[in-house]
């Protein structure tokens, strides 16, 4: 089935003013029915063009408190509540041991709308405070850590993928780190198998742009937990990055835009990688 070519008459037919009971305190503006049209409809379009529901039964969601992973969960419902998501979810939250940390806040929210969680708990706050030296970033080590330990929930639950938060921002961020710092093109796909080849991590978000899910998260007063529980800043090459998008937004409206679109059409033999495009085989036809 092309999800596609159905998605605007999937929603068109669909209440968005009721939908998940998550949604019984939301705003009932115009403003905000659009924009949570958009952002179903941008959710649906990653499920079509990335093949993400192929074989798909069950989704450990990754819930951190920010306002990213708790609209990827309430979109995710909203589609699941409506039938347009076949598959069982459940949220999960991996409690780091950061100072502070607020632990009765996502157990509380997510009983309260009804959702399936779990709350583990691994002191991964511990081991990145003894290997990251005084003055660097925690967020590159603290981010595998967690990494690793959802990948282990995921399959004690039995589930068929990892599901992330990550969007149109956090991709394009990615792409430039990687050009300016790591000397590669690559960015964050929107669907990958992990090295073990027995789960794949699934980013639905992929085209929902930030300041959209910042209005979401607004409008839905999700109890945000902030990323500084353990006093470090974020990488300052992703600042950089953010910064420097932001710049390009402002000065070009809809950039953004573009070079999403542009990771989505690769010209190989427009590039220098002869593993990717074999230039040896280029010969000149000789006409009379």
């Amino acid at each position: 089935m092309n999800i596609a070519a159905n998605i605007a008459d999937d929603l068109e037919t669909a209440d968005t003013g009721i939908g998940h009971a998550l949604f019984a305190d939301a705003p009932h503006s115009v403003s905000f029915n659009k924009l949570r049209k958009r952002l179903l409809r941008q959710v649906r379009q990653a499920f079509d063009d990335f093949d993400m529901l192929k074989g798909q039964k069950r989704w450990l969601i990754g819930i951190s408190g920010g306002k990213d992973s708790y609209g990827l969960l309430a979109l995710l419902l909203d589609l699941q509540w409506r039938g347009l998501l076949p598959v069982e979810l459940i949220a999960c939250n991996l409690d780091q041991g950061q100072p502070n940390f607020p632990k009765h806040v996502l157990p509380e929210y997510l009983t309260k709308i009804g959702a399936k969680h779990r709350i583990e708990y691994r002191d991964t706050y511990s081991i990145v405070k003894e290997k990251v030296p005084e003055g660097a970033t925690y967020c590159s080590l603290c981010s595998r850590l967690r990494r690793g330990n959802l990948y282990r929930i995921a399959k004690e639950e039995s589930c068929d993928a990892l599901v992330l938060g990550h969007h149109r921002e956090d991709i394009l961020e990615t792409f430039f780190m990687n050009f300016f710092h790591g000397g590669r093109l690559a960015a964050m796909p929107a669907k990958l198998l992990n090295d073990e080849g027995n789960l794949m991590v699934l980013r639905p978000l992929a085209y929902c742009a930030e300041d959209d899910m910042a209005k979401f998260a607004a409008a839905m007063q999700f109890p945000i937990i902030p990323c500084d529980l353990c006093g470090s800043q974020d990488g300052l090459q992703r600042n950089a990055m953010k910064d420097m998008l932001a710049d390009i937004e402002r000065r070009m409206p809809g950039r953004k835009d573009t070079m999403l679109r542009a990771l989505a059409h690769v010209n190989p033999s427009h590039l220098l990688d002869p593993k990717l495009f074999d230039f040896s085989e280029l010969t000149v036809t000789q006409t009379s």
